[in-house]
């Protein structure tokens, strides 16, 4: 896909700086690409493996902008300005995620990917994934529900926490998040994040939280 033309939201006159610019565009132009094509219905006709790869490659692009600061107010301010555990669910357990897929590199589809406490701390203890598990395990399911106006469709979907957190016990991705709804209901909300931060793109108005 060509690249598009953002206009971001300055911060000030100094920020985002070009080197920023150059960042986000690239960054945004790729997760863009990948919404585009995750939500259209054909997607989900795809093999697994291809489905997988471009979900990894969506959820790796997104954590690589919330290092941009204006995006990490942005997550703050929605755990006042928005529905309980929606800023958690944007940050941690999205960054949850990005980790497992990106530091088990060793399955091929959603429903395969599962970490347990042996596995996650196999090299050093109390890193991000063994403390984010530690502080949701049991936590109540949160349910939600999204609106697809183009397809004239609801979707409810529910967050299933991790129950118990053991050497031998196998958290499945799967468990916490159905592949298609989930992943949908994901990259819904990553993209409302992330909109918060452009203005225009090619000249048209973006819709922000």
């Amino acid at each position: 896909m060509e690249a598009n033309y953002y206009q971001f939201v300055r911060i000030s006159t100094a920020r985002p700086n070009q080197v920023e610019i150059q960042f986000l565009t690239l960054a945004y132009n790729r997760f863009y690409d990948i919404f585009i094509e995750i939500m259209d219905d054909s997607f989900w006709e795809k093999d697994s493996w291809y489905r997988f790869s471009k979900v990894k490659d969506g959820f790796g692009v997104y954590s690589e902008l919330l290092n941009y600061e204006p995006l990490q107010w942005v997550l703050e301010n929605m755990k006042i300005s928005r529905p309980p555990m929606e800023a958690e669910i944007a940050r941690e357990l999205f960054k949850f995620i990005r980790n497992v897929i990106i530091h088990f590199p060793f399955f091929d589809r959603w429903d395969d990917i599962w970490v347990n406490q042996s596995l996650v701390n196999w090299h050093k203890n109390s890193q991000f994934i063994d403390k984010f598990v530690k502080k949701y395990r049991g936590k109540e399911t949160v349910k939600y529900r999204f609106w697809e106006a183009n397809k004239k469709r609801m979707t409810y979907l529910s967050i299933h926490f991790p129950k118990h957190y053991e050497d031998d016990t196998k958290i499945y991705l799967k468990d916490l998040l159905l592949e298609r709804e989930g992943v949908t209901f994901a990259f819904i909300l990553m993209k409302k994040v992330l909109d918060t931060q452009v203005l225009s793109v090619d000249g048209q108005q973006v819709a922000t939280l």
